[in-house]
């Protein structure tokens, strides 16, 4: 999952990319409204953790505009919002709520509770209150980082569990290349190189071993899709 960090304090911005990348997000930066506003319209992201106090304007203005259309966003629909910030006065935080973040956090924080958020608001479409997403055998334990299919585990790495992790939330759609690399890897990434394609070949080979049925299929010229598969593999290898 992409997330875009909206802060002007560079040093927290480079702790909370360090901290988000370890949990498997792809993550961008920008320390102003215009500068989020512009990469708002260019990448497609999952997450904006988003300030309030920034130098050209306030944090407002960019969940105003994410809310109401103000801004063209690249992806299909706009981001989840977790507004981070140190004003804690409650007419603040009703404020962030009414006009468009999903949640609000106020600093000093821990950690643990902001990427504990962020799974929460991920979570949300499927509404069951589980960090563990499944896919007939393959399940995938976001909050611990695990991944396994039956009793076998998969020994991902970050990317390919964030790839596993993005697939699995759209268990019914072909997902072109063009949009794992947009949703999990960040603005530095390379666009011409075969990063994608490779990270797809080993996430399908470590998905499937032995007789178990194929996972991770692709659909030539069109992207990647995960089959369908039964709760329970038949002969397969643990």
């Amino acid at each position: 999952m992409r997330v875009l960090i909206v802060e002007d304090q560079a040093g927290l911005v480079s702790a909370l990319k360090v901290a988000l990348q370890r949990e498997g997000y792809a993550v961008d930066g920008a320390g102003s409204v215009a500068g989020a506003l512009e990469k708002l319209g260019l990448n497609a992201y999952d997450l904006v953790v988003l300030d309030i106090n920034l130098p050209d304007g306030s944090g407002f203005e960019v969940a105003s505009a994410l809310r109401t259309g103000g801004v063209e966003v690249a992806g299909d629909e706009p981001p989840r919002i977790l507004m981070l910030t140190a004003r804690n006065r409650l007419d603040d935080r009703v404020r962030g709520l009414d006009v468009g973040a999903d949640d609000y956090l106020t600093k000093p924080f821990e950690l643990a509770e902001l990427t504990a958020r962020l799974r929460a608001l991920l979570r949300r479409p499927s509404s069951d209150g589980t960090s563990v997403l499944t896919h007939g055998p393959i399940r995938l334990d976001t909050a611990r980082q695990l991944a396994r299919r039956g009793d076998r585990e998969l020994g991902l790495t970050l990317k390919e569990f964030s790839v596993l992790r993005y697939l699995m939330t759209r268990p019914a759609f072909i997902v072109s290349a063009e949009e794992l690399l947009e949703h999990v890897w960040d603005e530095n990434a390379d666009p011409f190189t075969q990063t994608v394609r490779v990270t797809v070949g080993t996430l399908r080979r470590k998905l499937t071993v032995g007789d178990e049925p194929p996972a991770l299929e692709t659909v030539v010229g069109r992207g990647y899709r995960l089959r369908d598969l039964p709760e329970l593999d038949q002969g397969a290898t643990a």
